[in-house]
């Protein structure tokens, strides 16, 4: 392979520009440039020759046609050592252009700013794309550089190769390039629909860009990584970690669910989870106090689980916590306190994020198959006071309808079948993911049972609750246990063909019940 002769710059990300093309320009290489690239080069004090000055023809449109011309692509698409490509290059006066250096119009930061329609459409670039895609495919004998982030990988190798770039490097950065176009194509698609209201477009692609490398999936025989989509919303993937280890696949996994739940709530808030499913969720005074009660409804499964708050961390919140093996700790913010007392723990990852997601906002989630993938959009529902509809000859007081409603919502976020009991704003037990909804009913119960001793009461702590149920019972019998555990009041969706049975029994054990017309599935 040859050395660099002549590069061709066109960037929007003008970092690390100036060190890379004076590199390029001390090693005798020649500098080709459309108009903005170009005098940021010529302030650098760079011999630079403008794409007008190559093709013979001006930047026109409003700068929407620069680089496409047959100067340029000729140039880029030649093949090298083909002797009819270099005759007519030739016959043409195409030079040959060794190094493509592109990155393009911040399309995805225009959306993410609000920008209107127009002003999104005309950050669509044009010519980027296809100078990247077609020295992409001429990788044989075109470099090309999408990322700023590869600038010191192509100048170690031509300090290593006499002024080439090897064949490896040229295939590893081809393939980055194909990436970023599919990627940015990907946002332009997906925005172009939502602007249209086109939920389920015919052909619908999914974009990321990797933030970590993951030691491994699951279980240690995977691989895994974290890749960043466009979506604008706070949580674990766009989270600062202030310390601890690396995060893990299943860190990063649990930590999102953690903190999904407790957005759900306005007042102080923390969840504790394990395996995806939370084993406490309480509302408080502060964030003390909502961590207490969430502790105390399985203080067993809470060791090495992942805690999420809703409010910044005081000094007491942070002590109380490090007083139990936590894996992961996320947060819209912490004091300094707090962060001194957590950095004791070496091993404890600690994350701030910058607000909270908004429980309520339109998203889509997405799921692989055998042959494809399963997309719907996120369960955003929530239901209130006045859209319950009572069913019973009891009716709740106000403050089980309080709880009533912190039941369902936490329903929402526990893997189906899903039971969950509530008393005073905190969980007092919570049965996931059965195959039958009275086993999660039992778990429930045997586990607030447990909870119960382990704060040296003989009294299950589901007694006086108020229990939730995330479909509706199919039969009395899941009713009937929580109905011995203790509860008062229940919600759940209805639309049983059995429903006038489980209100009959309802009614029997003198037991309020809710209808919301609604329900709360998550597998």
């Amino acid at each position: 392979m040859p050395p660099i002769r002549r590069a061709l710059f066109s960037v929007s990300d003008k970092s690390g520009l100036p060190d890379f093309a004076k590199f390029l320009h001390q090693s005798g290489v020649e500098l080709i440039s459309t108009g903005g690239t170009a005098q940021a080069l010529q302030n650098e004090g760079l011999p630079v020759k403008e794409v007008a000055e190559v093709t013979g023809f001006p930047e026109m449109l409003d700068g929407r046609v620069k680089t496409l011309h047959p100067i340029i692509h000729g140039g880029i698409l030649g093949i090298r050592g083909n002797a009819e490509h270099e005759k007519t290059m030739t016959e043409h006066k195409i030079g040959p252009i060794d190094l493509i250096v592109v990155n393009l119009y911040p399309f995805e930061k225009t959306v993410a700013a609000g920008a209107d329609f127009d002003t999104c459409i005309e950050n669509i670039d044009i010519g980027g794309p296809a100078l990247i895609r077609s020295a992409a495919k001429n990788h044989a004998g075109v470099t090309v550089v999408v990322d700023p982030l590869d600038y010191i990988l192509v100048m170690a190798d031509m300090k290593a190769n006499n002024g080439a770039v090897t064949e490896q490097t040229r295939k590893q950065l081809a393939a980055r390039a194909f990436a970023r176009t599919a990627s940015y194509d990907t946002a332009i698609s997906t925005w172009f629909a939502g602007q249209l209201g086109d939920e389920y477009p015919r052909w619908l692609s999914f974009g990321g860009r990797l933030k970590l490398s993951l030691r491994y999936g699951e279980n240690p025989h995977q691989t895994a990584a974290l890749y960043v989509t466009g979506e604008k919303r706070a949580g674990v993937a766009a989270a600062v970690q202030v310390q601890g280890k690396e995060l893990s696949y299943n860190n990063i996994n649990d930590t999102d669910a953690a903190y999904e739940l407790v957005a759900e709530f306005s007042t102080p808030a923390c969840a504790i989870i394990k395996h995806a499913n939370p084993c406490g969720v309480a509302l408080g005074a502060d964030c003390l106090d909502a961590y207490t009660k969430a502790l105390a409804c399985d203080p067993v499964s809470a060791f090495g689980g992942i805690i999420a708050l809703n409010r910044s961390i005081d000094s007491r919140t942070a002590a109380k916590i490090t007083e139990l093996f936590t894996e992961v700790v996320i947060a819209p913010g912490a004091d300094d306190e707090a962060k001194a007392l957590f950095a004791k723990k070496k091993n404890l990852r600690f994350l701030i994020t910058d607000g909270l997601p908004d429980p309520g906002s339109v998203g889509r989630t997405l799921r692989n198959i055998a042959g494809g993938f399963l997309v719907q959009s996120r369960d955003s529902g929530r239901v209130t006071n006045t859209e319950l509809k009572v069913v019973t000859k009891a009716r709740p007081t106000p403050q089980q309808m309080d709880d009533l409603i912190i039941a369902f919502t936490i329903c929402k976020h526990v893997k189906s079948n899903a039971i969950v009991y509530v008393k005073d704003g905190a969980t007092v037990g919570i049965g996931a993911g059965q195959m039958s909804r009275i086993d999660s009913a039992r778990i429930a119960f045997s586990k607030s049972k447990d909870a119960a001793r382990a704060l040296g009461r003989t009294e299950a702590l589901t007694v006086g609750s108020v229990v939730a149920s995330d479909a509706f019972f199919p039969f009395p019998d899941g009713l009937l246990v929580a109905a011995e555990a203790g509860a008062l009041a229940v919600i759940q969706p209805g639309g049983s063909i059995k429903d006038d049975e489980v209100i009959k029994a309802a009614d029997e054990k003198g037991l309020a019940m809710v209808f919301t017309g609604m329900r709360h599935f998550r597998h």
